[in-house]
């Protein structure tokens, strides 16, 4: 089942990441730096390196902007359930996507942060925001190895800047001196912010939300079984 969040819950992440990044976006300490980073399987970033990604407001959007259905999933960094949907899930939405199918977009929440008491979930959206900016197929690819090194258990400390830029080494490409100075002085923060503030008007109520043309997917297995998902999203249209 999906992570659900309260009104309380939510002001409180926002509170945490527009004041806590600025003091622990440069520092590479803490006991998640060690955190292992997980090598995304080859046939998967091979599907990824080629998919467009531009931001649109709030979201990021990844594949071809005029494609005939839109996908809009709802996930937060830190949500254990979004890293087992990109599992599922990703490879599917990433071949749809390369196929013109369909368009993705993606709204990144971090309400979690208010359960840690830290700022792994906007650390670690700041950094997907700021792959963007690296070309084609970099978020895609970044998004992937993120959720596949996602740290066990909501730590305080998960998703540090050493962490997050141990992901991005497996990314070619995606390393710069500008990506990397975006991730430890938390460039996007504001951004950051107005995309919780978005999850928080959408009234999805949790995440990993998967819409397809506006109408939601069911939950369950559909969004956690590939077979599953593919067969939720023929019912869907696409």
């Amino acid at each position: 089942m999906p992570v659900r969040r309260t009104r309380r819950v939510v002001a409180a992440a926002v509170s945490a990441g527009l004041i806590g990044l600025a003091a622990g976006g440069c520092s590479d300490g803490g006991a998640a730096a060690a955190a292992a980073v997980t090598v995304v399987a080859p046939e998967h970033t091979k599907a990824l390196t080629g998919l467009p990604a531009a931001v649109e407001g709030t979201k990021i959007v990844v594949g071809d902007p005029s494609a005939p259905h839109t996908v809009t999933v709802y996930v937060d960094p830190r949500c254990g359930y979004c890293a087992k949907f990109e599992a599922s899930g990703g490879p599917v939405l990433a071949e749809l996507a390369g196929a013109g199918t369909v368009r993705v977009e993606y709204v990144v929440a971090s309400f979690l942060d208010a359960r840690t008491g830290d700022t792994a979930s906007a650390r670690a959206a700041n950094a997907l925001r700021a792959s963007v900016e690296a070309g084609p197929g970099k978020f895609a690819a970044f998004q992937a190895g993120l959720f596949a090194s996602q740290p066990d258990g909501e730590t305080k400390d998960g998703f540090s800047v050493g962490h997050l830029l141990r992901i991005a080494d497996g990314v070619d490409g995606l390393r710069s001196p500008a990506f990397d100075r975006a991730v430890r002085e938390n460039t996007y923060g504001t951004w950051v912010a107005d995309s919780e503030r978005a999850f928080e008007e959408s009234g999805v109520g949790g995440t990993p939300t998967v819409l397809v043309d506006g109408t939601p997917l069911p939950g369950g297995n559909a969004l956690y079984d590939t077979a599953q998902f593919r067969e939720a999203l023929r019912e869907a249209g696409v």
